[in-house]
């Protein structure tokens, strides 16, 4: 089991974009990949749009990052969330955390001006 990453860069946004389930095997492994993203002033989207499952190691790592990103003053906004995975979010209120957009083209243009 593993969670892929892929990040592209348009203007000054970064995309990651994540595949796969996001649990206690893959999510030490992905905190590791995601933290470096996290630079002073970054404007980060995380696309979710192919994760499938986030268990609560999963949540910790986002949250990790999250608080990472407002310490060095960084945006982050996730997208692509499944209802699944939406659903995990609201119910242990991780949805409060993070700025939450629904199509991922549309917040890349957005985030981008």
């Amino acid at each position: 089991m593993t969670v892929q990453l892929t990040a592209s860069t348009a203007g000054d946004v970064l995309t990651i974009t994540l595949e796969g389930e996001i649990n206690s095997i893959t999510s030490a492994r992905l905190q590791s990949q995601l933290l470096p993203y996290v630079s002073e002033g970054a404007k980060l989207l995380i696309d979710l749009t192919e994760v499938s499952y986030i268990s609560s190691a999963g949540l910790r790592t986002l949250l990790i990052v999250h608080r990472q990103a407002q310490q060095r003053d960084a945006a982050i906004t996730l997208v692509g969330l499944s209802d699944e995975v939406r659903f995990v979010m609201s119910a242990t209120g991780f949805l409060d955390f993070f700025t939450i957009g629904a199509d991922p083209v549309a917040e890349r243009n957005r985030a981008g001006r």
